[in-house]
């Protein structure tokens, strides 16, 4: 199996940057879709981006389309997440994701593993 263990979270101002990491332990870093999900409170968890295991293809939703952007990092064993133009409604616990099976990647069910989440807030 994996661990995942995010970091990068904090407080920005609307329209301000974050990047998040995602470090990777474990099974070989290669075997795993990677994906992106947040929770804001009183919400249900939503799919943020993922991209496929040998990065070549990249998802998005569509509310975070042009200004965020994941990458992964073969060498450190990290995924990323470049959040730009934040937004206060981008305000939510983010959580790394591992998916070993072949699923939809927009569906958390589909994932395998998961990390404890990290903090991000934009102030207005």
């Amino acid at each position: 199996q994996v661990q995942l263990v995010e970091s990068g979270g904090g407080l920005v101002q609307a329209g301000g940057s974050l990047r998040l990491s995602c470090a990777a332990s474990g099974r070989t870093f290669s075997r795993y879709r990677m994906g992106w999900f947040r929770q804001a409170p009183g919400k249900e968890r939503e799919f943020v981006a993922a991209i496929t295991r040998n990065g070549g293809n990249t998802y998005y939703a569509d509310s975070v389309k042009g200004r965020l952007t994941i990458s992964r990092d073969y060498d450190k064993n990290t995924v990323y997440l470049q959040m730009n133009s934040l937004k206060p409604e981008d305000t939510a616990v983010y959580y790394c994701a591992a998916q070993e099976r072949l699923g939809p990647l927009y569906e958390g069910t589909e994932y395998d593993y998961w990390g404890q989440g990290t903090q991000v807030t934009v102030s207005s």
